[in-house]
């Protein structure tokens, strides 16, 4: 059994800032995990490690993190049962690792909750620019006041774009941030056409077919019948639209 300490979930080249980003890193090959945490820890990031979903559920039970890394093919609970299970109680958003490529894989991985998904063998600035590019989404300021789209109802649902959340009733539905991210996208223009592309924004495995798992995923959170939708539907041709009450 990996016996590594857990002191080698810190960086040794760099001593990050308390309020830095708290990364958890989920991989069963004890090199990857030492290689990545103290690449990362030089980036500036607060980073710990796990080497399976067990050791993981600890850490996460313990601490609050600001975006996970997890490795599909582990022993025990894989990082898809992971990602499924996690989703259930947290958006955190989450970059999955593997060795396959394999588009089935990235479109189950998309399926399981995941904001982005990068094959090994991966450069570690790569991971490092993906990283980057998720939390500047997560933390990016709401638009000014004299945004011309603040607020967009249909149905029984209000979404605030300036909050970029999403309410049915008195209730805050949760959202990963990619879900955020495009339904945000799609109220600052209602019932106009945004392109996948556009969907997709700095992610670069955002090809058309995940971009189009991912609004099917969004759609069971609002549609009755997301197989005939009322309010996030397709522009063929052109992308995907949000119809809102007028």
């Amino acid at each position: 059994m990996d016996k590594t300490s857990p002191s080698e979930s810190f960086a040794r080249r760099a001593t990050p800032a308390d309020d830095a980003a708290h990364l958890l890193l989920v991989d069963d090959d004890r090199r990857i995990r030492a290689l990545m945490s103290r690449y990362l820890g030089a980036q500036g990031y607060r980073v710990t490690t796990a080497q399976d979903a067990a050791e993981a559920r600890k850490h996460i039970a313990s601490f609050s993190f600001d975006l996970l890394i997890l490795d599909v093919m582990m022993p025990g609970e894989n990082g898809f049962d992971l990602a499924v299970s996690l989703r259930k109680e947290s958006q955190v958003p989450i970059i999955m690792l593997t060795a396959r490529s394999e588009a089935e894989d990235r479109v189950r991985g998309f399926e399981a909750g995941a904001d982005d998904y990068l094959s090994k063998p991966f450069e570690p600035k790569e991971l490092s620019l993906r990283i980057a590019s998720i939390l500047r989404r997560t933390s990016a300021q709401p638009q000014p006041e004299t945004s011309f789209v603040q607020m967009v109802r249909f149905g029984d649902f209000i979404f605030d774009v300036d909050r970029a959340e999403l309410r049915q009733g008195e209730e805050i539905l949760k959202l990963t941030d990619r879900e955020r991210y495009m339904l945000k996208l799609l109220a600052q223009t209602p019932g106009e056409p945004v392109s996948r592309e556009a969907l997709a924004g700095d992610v670069a495995s955002g090809n058309e077919r995940t971009i189009d798992v991912q609004m099917n995923r969004l759609r069971r959170k609002i549609e009755r019948d997301p197989a005939d939708p009322a309010f996030l539907q397709t522009a063929r041709g052109a992308g995907y639209r949000l119809v809102v009450d007028r």
